[in-house]
């Protein structure tokens, strides 16, 4: 069952995936959240956000969150990507960004289209009914 948001930064992405966490507070203290290690640790420590933490991305991290995905556990991903530096674990972030595609899982690969989807989860989280 999906239940989890996926957040993943590149080092230069980090300060815009911070910001964007700020601005959906909210929105995200209501989600089960995972996220790779130096994300997760910059989110925990300056948002107060509660995260499940991975291993950091070139350690593995992403190739965690995939089968997190392809075990159908994930229904977000937030991956703000820099495609302007060479990364060495290029082949998982792609395999990340395939198997959101095969999975049908909302992929946000910059901070437009992550506003996008976090602000649908926010519709979503609106439209729940209240819990007694």
């Amino acid at each position: 069952m999906r239940t989890k948001v996926a957040l993943i930064a590149h080092d230069r992405k980090k300060p815009e995936m911070i910001a964007l966490c700020r601005d959906f507070l909210e929105v995200l203290s209501q989600e089960e959240l995972v996220a790779t290690r130096g994300t997760g640790s910059l989110i925990q420590d300056l948002t107060g956000l509660h995260l499940t933490q991975v291993n950091s991305g070139e350690k593995g991290g992403d190739l965690q969150i995939g089968a997190m995905i392809a075990s159908d556990e994930v229904k977000a991903v937030v991956f703000l990507r820099d495609p302007l530096t060479a990364h060495p674990h290029e082949p998982d972030i792609n395999a990340v960004l395939k198997v959101c595609d095969v999975g049908d899982v909302p992929l946000a690969t910059n901070i437009s289209t992550a506003r996008l989807v976090l602000g649908h989860l926010k519709d979503l989280q609106e439209a729940e009914p209240e819990s007694p």
